[in-house]
């Protein structure tokens, strides 16, 4: 894995996160991480094929993804995570991943994007062993989404 793949994925969240509930996030520290299905987390799976293969998880905790389909919805409280919050949170993963595989293209990488697939944990009893490259994006007020990228 090499960490400038995760720079498209941070340059794009960071600007689509902002444009979708105004709110700026700033990110924490780059590191590399186990990935682990924990309880109470919404995970939003991206595959990637072409030049670049691989996926990217977008995770943040159940409570999280609620205050954000809430902003996306123009600040309607959204108390559970029903189809239509699926729908907005999985349409974040995508405009996302979207606009990170628009700035690879630019950078020269031919790649293409797979629907988000929308993981809600209730169980830690994933047995998964990959690693991944980690960014946490914190979004003031409203929580942290992790950016996990395990493209080769």
């Amino acid at each position: 894995m090499k960490a400038e793949v995760i720079n498209p994925f941070l340059e794009s969240a960071k600007l689509v996160i902002e444009q979708v509930i105004q709110i700026s996030p700033s990110a924490g520290s780059l590191g590399i991480k186990d990935v682990v299905h924990m309880d109470n987390h919404i995970w939003i799976q991206v595959g990637m094929t072409g030049q670049l293969s691989g996926n990217v998880v977008f995770g943040l905790q159940e409570d999280v993804a609620l205050r954000i389909v809430s902003l996306m919805m123009g600040g309607f409280v959204i108390t559970e995570m029903d189809e239509m919050g699926t729908s907005a949170i999985s349409e974040l993963g995508n405009m996302i991943s979207g606009n990170a595989s628009t700035i690879l293209s630019n950078q020269g990488f031919t790649v293409d994007i797979t629907p988000p697939k929308v993981v809600k944990s209730t169980s830690s009893a994933d047995s998964s062993s990959s690693k991944a490259l980690f960014i946490p994006l914190t979004i003031n007020g409203v929580g942290e989404l992790d950016i996990q990228v395990m493209i080769s």
